[in-house]
């Protein structure tokens, strides 16, 4: 945050865009391939989209929503939608058609922008009879619908990007009135009936996120943070914040490959890189060269358990740099984080608190859960967002008062549905998802503790474990694996597995795929390898002392990473 100077008090930041507000004029802000952005730079331009969104009739409020890849017209958009006071609502650029659908109806969208390549996707999707709808092109599209000729299909209008970009910066009247409480962006993430639910932060929320994460991980002028995440997901959209509030360069990456990280760590010689574990996978499999990782000070997971093997592999790459081993979710943004000075005597731990937030952890009545002892994570404090968009019953079932708060207006905090336990230290172990924590034979059994037996195997490169309905076990337990090396197959992962696992905890199937189905945001999606798999919805001996198990699945390549 500003620095007393003169003895007067900073100016405290109120709305996202404020966050422009920390670099220097001429340092670097943002970068995507050849083309670099200096604070004052991305400052003109946002002032200027901002206008341009003004001139749309754009309103504070209003949702603008974002669908395009990480570039730099895609930062701008996002700043520039909190400078006009209206509402961001950044959409995955790998959403399928019925997603992104939803996603319009659903947050009633005012504006759209994205590229001229997916104008055929948005186009598919848009609603008639909105009133004033407005789609923004970034680029020319190939096809008739030109930017700037009129009306386009179903009633909404067409704009060149390039044009309202240009727009003289004028004070948005609404954006003036906006305070820090005001919301600032919804953020859709997988929910439970199959359909995407909107998460609303405020600027507060996002602001305290940054805020909290760049202290921990020190983030400062010098710093180069390369955004690999899509800006959609949380954890993305918090690797431009956390770089933003410190003055730090962030370099913007559409990923493919580990090449392509590998290459762009050496080249902008990046000094924070933050990913999920899937992601981590497969960073971890080839040789880094020093000069990708001589800058280098610090590796951060987020969005699941890091695997001990990967990490292990990871810290021997990373020599020079500290692991951070992060919990959050969406609805809170980041919860929990694990020193690393803690990682050789806790590594199965995902930490205490993060700054400016407190961690309950409380049984179904809301009292407290002794050491050891399993309850739900309960998170408290700046973070804790609104609610979820258009939906006051998920709201009311999530967000509740804060255990043993009182008055008229009690607290409200979010309740995770996260299995915890705190040891003596006041150290937080995850245990599992409430609503995936499998129950077989009586007991209730970790998915996240049989994928990491699967890894320490050695003979597995991805994992994850669910729980099938069984009459006679309750729940069976399914293990889809992708294998390190040809010629291995689930027979020799069910042996190791013998040796490690009790036998209620010993997968009843073991599926070898040639790839596991990720999310959008690059977790792995288990709804949609459930759907990609029917033939584990029939019934199996219970009890059966071995796994039954195949070899590569022809489904793994069709399934729904939506």
């Amino acid at each position: 945050m500003p620095e007393l100077r003169h003895g007067r008090l900073p100016a405290m930041p109120v709305r996202v865009d404020h966050l422009l507000s920390f670099g220097a004029a001429d340092a670097p802000a943002v970068t995507f391939r050849s083309h670099t952005l200096s604070y004052s730079e991305l400052r003109d331009r946002v002032s200027r989209a901002a206008s341009g969104l003004h001139a749309l009739g754009v309103q504070r409020g209003d949702r603008v929503v974002v669908y395009a890849e990480k570039r730099i017209e895609t930062v701008v958009a996002l700043l520039a939608t909190a400078a006009a006071g209206a509402v961001f609502v950044p959409v995955n650029p790998l959403s399928r058609p019925r997603q992104l659908g939803h996603v319009l109806a659903d947050c009633g969208a005012r504006v759209v922008i994205t590229t001229a390549e997916r104008w055929a996707t948005v186009r598919a999707v848009l609603v008639p009879d909105t009133p004033a709808g407005h789609v923004v092109l970034i680029g020319r599209p190939a096809g008739p619908a030109v930017p700037g000729q009129g009306p386009g299909e179903a009633g909404w209008r067409v704009h060149d990007w390039a044009a309202l970009a240009r727009a003289a910066p004028v004070l948005v009247p609404g954006a003036a009135a906006v305070i820090d409480q005001d919301v600032a962006a919804i953020l859709y993430t997988s929910g439970s009936s199959g359909q995407p639910k909107g998460v609303v932060l405020s600027h507060r929320n996002i602001l305290a996120g940054a805020a909290s994460v760049a202290s921990y991980l020190g983030h400062g002028p010098d710093d180069v943070l390369l955004a690999v995440l899509p800006l959609s997901f949380d954890a993305g959209l918090s690797q431009v914040t956390t770089a933003l509030i410190a003055g730090a360069h962030v370099v913007l990456m559409n990923y493919l490959l580990p090449a392509g990280v590998i290459r762009l760590c050496a080249s902008h010689q990046i000094t924070g890189l933050t990913c999920v574990p899937p992601l981590w996978l497969q960073l971890a499999g080839p040789d880094w060269p020093a000069g990708a990782t001589r800058r280098l000070r610090y590796f951060a997971s987020t969005g699941g358990r890091m695997p001990r093997v990967t990490l292990d592999r990871l810290r021997g790459q990373f020599p020079g740099a500290e692991p951070f081993l992060m919990y959050g979710l969406t609805e809170a943004f980041r919860s929990a984080y694990l020193n690393p000075a803690e990682v050789d005597r806790r590594p199965d731990s995902i930490g205490k608190a993060i700054p400016n937030a407190e961690i309950l952890v409380v049984r179904p009545d809301g009292s407290p859960c002794a050491p050891g002892e399993h309850g739900e994570l309960v998170h408290r404090g700046a973070l804790v967002a609104l609610g979820y968009w258009n939906d006051p019953a998920r709201t009311a079932e999530r967000f509740r008062p804060v255990p043993g708060s009182a008055g008229p207006r009690p607290e409200i905090a979010v309740w995770s549905g996260d299995t915890v336990y705190r040891d003596d230290d006041g150290f937080l172990y995850f245990v599992g998802r409430t609503d995936e924590m499998i129950k077989t034979s009586g007991y209730r059994v970790s998915p996240a503790e049989i994928e990491e037996a699967a890894y320490a195997t050695g003979l597995v490169a991805e994992a994850v474990a669910l729980g099938v309905e069984d009459a006679q076990l309750g729940q069976r337990i399914v293990l889809a694996v992708t294998m390190r090396g040809p010629g291995r197959g689930g027979d020799e992962l069910s042996r190791a597995l013998a040796g490690q696992l009790p036998a209620y905890m010993r997968p009843q199937h073991i599926d070898v795929l040639p790839q596991l189905p990720r999310s959008p945001n690059g977790k792995f999606d288990r709804a949609g390898l459930r759907r990609a798999m029917p033939h584990w919805s029939v019934p199996t001996v219970a009890g059966c002392p071995a796994a039954a198990t195949s070899e590569p699945h022809p489904a793994a390549a069709a399934a729904d990473l939506a």
